[in-house]
């Protein structure tokens, strides 16, 4: 996946402590920005999505 995005939270005070996120039409992969070579975490799509929702609930 080559299209990361910086999360929306990110602001200019904490630029260096976020994630990024890649998304296509089947898989949702998470990583470090500080990190960016590391490992990643995928989800399927509609797993991340449930996941998401779950926590806009809390």
């Amino acid at each position: 996946m080559d299209n990361w995005r910086k999360s929306s939270y990110s602001g200019p005070d904490d630029g260096n402590a976020c994630v990024e996120i890649a998304n296509n039409s089947t898989r949702v992969a998470i990583r470090d920005s500080k990190a960016p070579r590391d490992r990643t975490l995928t989800f399927p799509t509609p797993t991340f999505t449930t996941f998401i929702n779950a926590l806009k609930k809390q």
